[in-house]
């Protein structure tokens, strides 16, 4: 079985494979400065999940992750598999100290992560029974666009190991953002239902995105809208993380399988996502199945889900 996930960035498409055997060598641990929380975009210090990074060759770096086993995505038993928007967050955290510390200077434009692909190997995703899973990572740039002396845009990939064993890829595209989307009319997120949080892969109810409209149409609708994770700060716009997320939900809730079936992600962002009203609609495929986000009549996001033995 292999864990495939798709990334699109302007007109090519490369697919991004996981797989069970692994050929590539866990990259060697380099001790390097703490990163600073607040250089990362983050609300606090416990959401920090990058311990080091190190330059390894003119485009590729060495990396030191953490992931707690107690984070607020991970479900509260005592053998977690981590969420893979934590694998997903990891990669935007080091994607942003790269940026800090290795690239071009973005200067007032700021970028954001605009398309994503992940996959991971069911039988090497580490599992974390104690206090938190330490994950080495080989992380390469690619794709670097410099207009005037200023970055406009990038590829980051990111290979990730336990215990000298590589269970995941996750590549991201980086370009200037979009205009802010606009605020869906009160009147069309009336008589909405969420779905209960096991139904959609999620640990705990403030982690469901979606909801039913009564004629069975699925919309984002945030439970928690100023989520720590997937909205901090509470921002009008869905960020592609959050997009991913619903798409994972939405298939899911769609297919009728447990989060543990999901071993591929990929979403993109074609336009500005309003974090409440979006309609998100669900096809199946051969192997998962695959989501299209509409706004105001238009497709704003897209991406796929792959399922293991679908």
């Amino acid at each position: 079985m292999r864990a495939t996930a798709t990334i699109e960035a302007g007109s090519a498409q490369e697919s991004y494979a996981m797989p069970r055997t692994e050929a590539a060598r866990e990259p060697v641990r380099v001790p390097e400065a703490l990163p600073q929380w607040r250089d990362l975009g983050l609300s606090s210090m416990s959401a920090l999940l990058v311990v080091s990074l190190s330059r390894a060759g003119s485009r590729s770096f060495q990396a030191v992750c953490q992931w707690p086993r107690w984070h607020p995505l991970n479900e509260h038993v005592l053998a977690v598999t981590h969420h893979p928007l934590i694998l997903v967050e990891s990669t935007r955290q080091l994607a942003a100290l790269a940026e800090g510390r290795f690239l071009p200077a973005t200067g007032t434009a700021a970028l954001r992560p605009t398309s994503v692909a992940l996959g991971t190997d069911p039988e090497t995703r580490p599992v974390e029974t104690s206090g938190a899973t330490d994950v080495t990572v080989r992380v390469t740039t690619s794709d670097v666009a410099v207009r005037s002396g200023r970055l406009t845009g990038y590829r980051i990939t990111a290979e990730y190991f336990h215990e000298g064993r590589r269970f995941g890829v996750c590549a991201m595209v980086f370009a200037p953002a979009s205009p802010t989307a606009p605020e869906p009319g009160e009147g069309t997120l009336t008589s909405l239902l969420h779905p209960a949080a096991p139904a959609v892969g999620a640990a705990a109810d403030p982690d469901v995105l979606l909801a039913r409209a009564p004629q069975g149409r699925l919309v984002i609708l945030p439970r928690d809208p100023a989520h720590p994770v997937l909205l901090p700060g509470r921002p009008r716009e869905l960020p592609l993380h959050a997009v991913l997320e619903a798409g994972r939900q939405a298939a899911l809730l769609q297919q009728g399988r447990p989060a543990s079936a999901v071993v591929g992600l990929a979403a993109q962002l074609r336009g500005p996502v309003p974090c409440r009203g979006a309609v998100i609609d669900v096809a199946p495929e051969e192997n998962g199945a695959r989501f299209a986000v509409t706004s105001e009549g238009r497709v704003v996001a897209s991406g796929t889900v792959t399922l293991a033995g679908a």
